[in-house]
């Protein structure tokens, strides 16, 4: 089944219709989707598909060879093409004639084997893009090989591309488009389990309860995701054991970056590189306070949900899974899905404003939205603003709840508070983002207010 990726397969039709040469490179982490995104757009299009493999480059360019002659004939050879400007040349050649797209998925396999290619990319393209009818793909699962030897201003095909695209896993929408058959509260558990990489979304059976599907992945070392996060890590790292140890103290409470190399137990300097790389592949983000662009007060959290999942009960019940007893493990962890779940809801109600703001529903024309903290100079007392996000004379502030009981009026009045540490706004406007509804109470005084938004999670699955 193959949903989403509307906005990406809308680009490459348009530039494959436009008949001239075009080179696309197409980028993001593994298991994201990138050859089914290929795949999906070049069904019923003349093309030459190829896949490196991570082996030397004579077994590349064999294979590479046998697309070619399996597109030109329609049959398997043996012949083999001398060189990569022979095999890449005899293509360009025939896309002179007609539209032919070319795809070399997996592309740092092949290009850390032949040196040269991408110079020979490059001195291809400028002999032939005014004369050719070629759709060239390059797309590569390792993100910093892709941004520094294909993107960058120093690599040899700088300037040559036509578009690129860095593929995403999938918005919480989207994901809720794959799961159909699950109740609107476990699509949330879901996303906070799998985020919205599609190759952990097929670990999901749809005919199991969330419990059972918790036991069946994480619980089950036999699973698909039970070493997932490991085998990830090894793929793309030289040394997988500080990144792990780095992940699982930012997992654990550690957010701070003294307090991360606390419990890694390794200096500031060694750890600010791991992390940036681990910013790189999209496992940890770093944040600041909103409307602070470098502060002194910057955390440190795990983007991924499966990362964050797996880090945040997987090693501490280690023992426990390993012995088969994935009934004893979930009872530890299902107390705590509550609390888990109340970063991941404040995720989706982001994800929310910015559906409202493309659509032109936001009353507040934000440019960027996040999380305020600081210390409340008045008493001292360190607050905390969900959301946050403003323009010019209007800002909005949020608080998300993901909880069983219904929001009372003591939420708004202390949102409402807090908001009062930034008067330099004609225009304030107040979101309150719940799980289970609202106390009368509640709804009253934001009727009486006005400027004030109630929305259940239900409302959210609605727009």
């Amino acid at each position: 089944m193959f949903i989403g990726r509307e906005k990406e397969l809308k680009t490459l039709n348009a530039l494959y219709s436009s008949d001239k040469f075009e080179f696309v490179v197409i980028y993001g982490r593994r298991r994201v989707g990138k050859t089914k995104l290929i795949n999906k757009f070049i069904d019923n299009k003349k093309a030459i598909y190829f896949m490196g493999v991570e082996s030397n480059a004579k077994q590349n360019l064999d294979n590479f060879s046998r697309s070619i002659i399996e597109y030109v004939g329609g049959i398997q050879a043996e012949t083999s093409f001398g060189s990569y400007q022979a095999a890449l040349e005899y293509v360009f050649k025939l896309s002179e004639k007609e539209r032919i797209i070319l795809a070399i998925d997996e592309y740092p396999y092949v290009a850390r084997g032949s040196k040269s290619l991408a110079s020979t990319i490059q001195l291809l393209i400028d002999k032939y893009k005014d004369t050719s009818k070629m759709m060239l793909i390059l797309c590569g699962s390792s993100m910093s090989y892709m941004e520094d030897h294909v993107l960058a201003y120093k690599a040899p095909l700088y300037g040559r591309r036509t578009a690129q695209i860095k593929l995403l896993p999938f918005s919480f929408d989207e994901t809720c488009r794959y799961f159909k058959s699950f109740s609107s509260e476990d699509k949330a558990l879901l996303y906070g389990m799998f985020g919205g990489t599609p190759q952990y979304l097929l670990q999901v059976n749809e005919k199991l309860n969330i419990e059972d599907n918790i036991k069946n992945t994480y619980l089950n070392p036999n699973s698909a995701i039970f070493e997932e996060t490991i085998n990830l890590l090894k793929q793309e790292v030289r040394e997988p054991a500080i990144y792990t140890a780095i992940i699982t103290a930012i997992a654990t409470g550690a957010s701070r970056m003294s307090e991360i190399c606390s419990k890694v137990g390794e200096e500031t300097n060694t750890v600010s590189v791991y992390i940036k790389n681990l910013i790189t592949l999209g496992i940890i983000q770093k944040e600041t306070p909103y409307g602070e662009k470098r502060s002194k007060k910057s955390v440190y959290s795990i983007s991924d949900n499966m990362f964050r999942f797996w880090y945040r009960f997987v090693p501490e019940n280690a023992s426990v899974i390993s012995r088969g007893a994935a009934d004893l493990a979930y009872k530890r962890i299902e107390p705590e899905l509550s609390t888990y779940m109340g970063s991941v809801f404040e995720d989706i109600c982001r994800q929310y404003l910015w559906k409202l703001l493309i659509d032109g529903k936001c009353p507040v024309e934000f440019s960027d939205i996040g999380r305020w903290w600081g210390t409340n100079p008045k008493n001292k007392i360190q607050e905390e603003i969900d959301i946050m996000g403003s323009n010019k004379d209007s800002a909005l502030f949020a608080e998300c709840k993901w909880t069983n009981e219904k929001v009372d009026l003591s939420v708004l009045e202390k949102l409402v508070e807090r908001s009062e540490l930034f008067n330099g706004y004609k225009n304030k406007h107040f979101y309150l983002f719940a799980k289970s509804g609202f106390t009368k109470g509640c709804v009253d005084r934001a009727n009486e207010m006005g400027n004030v938004m109630l929305v259940t999670y239900e409302d959210m699955l609605k727009v």
